[in-house]
């Protein structure tokens, strides 16, 4: 069994870590394709490929400079402990993981990215920014799906060949980073859980905020528990979700928040 989950703009790079623990991500040959694209491009050009203010282009374009391997513990952080964003917070591995949780997650999870790919957890990467749909022209295509191509696929069925469990693929994910797998050549069964909270008009919508964050209560709640069963996802009932038999399927169980 094997969990995906999106980045995050947000990034953490100065709080006390977590765990020692490390690994170097498989596919910073690509990377470095992509960061000496990046390298060239103005502030005012990167500005206008992601929709970033004037002081946030500045901040990436020094990143893109600076970005250098080989990547240590003094010049990078583990992926896991570097990104900040709802997913992240939701999932709180900093406080509540344990160092076989942490271990177990490295077999169990993985974060899709616009520039590293495929990290696992314990990856170390250097602060950057680039959203999976981003349209940056590049030696391969005209975005980053195209770039990518079938890279990500072909290692996430590695990760499934040798992770604990059925081979099953929890997708917890946005939309954005999912269009970069391809779900036909995914050697398992793809499940994908909805989290649904009240809206104003008391209709269950998918409200972006909360589901980030219930996506990486659901990742954590995977590994801490050593889930290895899809049946025993129904039982996930973090943050006040419960499932909900009524709408869901086997690939899309839904799980509703009464109340917040």
């Amino acid at each position: 069994m094997l969990i995906v989950i999106s980045p995050a703009k947000a990034l953490d790079f100065e709080s006390k870590l977590a765990t020692k623990k490390f690994s170097e991500p498989a596919m910073l040959d690509r990377s470095s394709e992509l960061v000496d694209v990046l390298a060239t491009q103005s502030p005012a050009q990167i500005s206008k490929l992601m929709s970033l203010s004037e002081p946030l282009a500045e901040l990436n374009f020094e990143r893109f400079q600076d970005w250098q391997p080989p990547f240590t513990p003094q010049n990078a952080r583990p992926a896991i402990l570097a990104f900040n964003g709802d997913t992240y917070i939701g999932m709180d591995a900093a406080n509540s993981f344990s160092q076989r949780d942490f271990t177990h997650a490295q077999k169990t999870l993985r974060i899709l990215s616009g520039l590293y790919g495929v990290l696992r957890p314990l990856d170390l990467i250097q602060p950057y920014r680039l959203e999976m749909g981003s349209k940056l022209s590049n030696p391969v295509g005209k975005n980053l799906y195209e770039f990518w191509g079938e890279a990500i696929t072909n290692s996430l069925n590695e990760s499934l060949a040798v992770s604990p469990g059925p081979d099953v693929l929890i997708n917890c994910a946005s939309n954005e980073y999912f269009k970069a797998v391809r779900p036909k050549l995914i050697n398992g069964q793809i499940i994908t859980p909805s989290f649904l909270d009240p809206s104003p008009s008391g209709e269950y919508k998918m409200i972006s905020f909360f589901a980030k964050r219930a996506r990486g209560a659901m990742a954590a709640w995977l590994i801490q528990n050593r889930v290895q069963s899809t049946q025993a996802i129904t039982s996930f009932d973090s943050n006040g979700y419960q499932y909900s038999a009524d709408r869901s399927t086997p690939t899309n169980p839904v799980f509703l928040r009464p109340t917040r």
